[in-house]
């Protein structure tokens, strides 16, 4: 005799009940996580690299230690090497943004950004306007005046889903190609 609870299915042998979990195939998908899904930011400061191991440790600022792996996709903004010496110049103390994603218990650094002295350059101002369509970023400066930055593909879609207009925000960027470019902007209060 067989019964189903469940997921499980408990079979009766000989008087006896036996527990029987469903077979797992290997065409089948873990059931998706609500939550987080897509590139995550964290911010931190480079306790370790490894070059031949292509790893980069974070220590955040409540002290927990993260393993990112970096591959030959992966892009420092504000390093001192590119291609597949990426991790040059980000040494142990440098303040770093890492932008990744977790798949399989892994997580994949796609984008990393040195926020401190010689990496990104830092703004302060209140949004007047977020135009992720149109990649812009619009804020009123202390002094009054207005400024505008181009966002990165990657400030446009994944970057401060929670600033509205008003926010005062630091905006993380680099001037390329004449223009300056957003690469991380948050909220400060």
């Amino acid at each position: 005799m067989r019964t189903s609870m469940g997921r499980l299915s408990v079979a009766i042998v000989c008087g006896a009940a036996l527990l029987v979990r469903p077979a797992v195939r290997a065409e089948q998908q873990p059931p998706p996580i609500n939550g987080v899904t897509g590139t995550i930011a964290l911010e931190g400061t480079v306790d370790q690299t490894s070059e031949a191991g292509k790893t980069v440790i974070v220590k955040t600022v409540d002290g927990i230690r993260h393993l990112f792996h970096v591959t030959e996709k992966t892009v420092v903004h504000g390093g001192a090497a590119s291609g597949t010496d990426t991790l040059g110049g980000l040494e142990a103390g440098s303040r770093i943004l890492v932008h990744y994603t977790a798949t399989a218990g892994q997580q994949t650094a796609h984008e990393v950004d040195r926020l401190d002295g010689k990496g990104l350059k830092t703004i302060e101002g209140v949004v007047t306007r977020v135009d992720r369509g149109g990649r812009e970023l619009s804020l009123r400066l202390a002094d009054g005046s207005t400024q505008t930055l181009r966002l990165t593909e990657r400030a446009a879609t994944d970057v401060g889903r929670d600033v509205d207009s008003a926010a005062t925000v630091v905006v993380y960027y680099a001037d390329e190609g004449g223009h300056q470019v957003a690469h991380y902007f948050k909220k400060i209060s």
